[in-house]
């Protein structure tokens, strides 16, 4: 059983590592905004009447939402969660849910995060995430996977990232102190693949 959350900052590449630990450990990559996509009926009509106003799901959905797919069988053996908990009072909502049995904190510099994440192009109908530095698709503004049409998110520009990572410094980095016990940090600016195997020499 392995129940792992990975924490960073925007542009670390956490959901990149949380994908390819996904495939290597054979457990679900759980990403809250892959979970909201992937809602159907009336509960994806309530988030989307907060997402649409642009504004934050409300905890106690998300957890709720989150609760119903960590009891599916693909979990049994465990899960990676990836952008929650963000703060403090969603950590105390998990621990009603869920245990967890190690978090993974990737570091990388404000300066490469701001870099990393300008340069970064998403698929609108998968939600591949592409980088025009670090991963570039095989096809220009294609998406490798799907065949979607690649797009730069309004708000990745270094003003409104500056911002993003402030709130990940004040309301997420105090999580790590809740999990010392099982918590590993891994330096985010080597190679994709030197991350990888330093974050499964840590789990095994």
């Amino acid at each position: 059983m392995a129940k792992i959350i990975f924490i960073g900052p925007q542009g670390s590449g956490k959901g990149t590592q949380a994908k390819i630990i996904s495939e290597e450990l054979a457990i679900p990559h759980i990403s809250t905004g892959d979970l909201f996509r992937m809602l159907e009926g009336e509960l994806r009509e309530e988030v989307n009447s907060y997402i649409n106003k642009g504004s934050l799901v409300p905890d106690e959905l998300t957890v709720r939402i989150l609760k119903e797919r960590i009891s599916k069988e693909d979990c049994k053996d465990g899960f990676i969660l990836d952008g929650f908990p963000r703060n403090i009072a969603q950590a105390e909502m998990l621990d009603k849910i869920t245990t967890i049995d190690k978090v993974i904190e990737i570091t990388i510099s404000d300066e490469l995060a701001i870099e990393r994440i300008s340069s970064r192009w998403s698929c609108k109908k998968c939600g591949a995430v592409y980088n025009s530095i670090t991963n570039l698709p095989k096809r220009e503004n294609i998406c490798d996977k799907c065949e979607g049409e690649l797009y730069r998110r309004a708000d990745d520009n270094p003003e409104a990232i500056k911002k993003r990572l402030e709130t990940y410094h004040k309301e997420t980095e105090p999580i790590l102190e809740k999990y010392m016990r099982i918590l590993e940090t891994i330096d985010g600016e080597q190679e994709i693949d030197k991350i990888s195997n330093e974050i499964l020499g840590n789990l095994k």
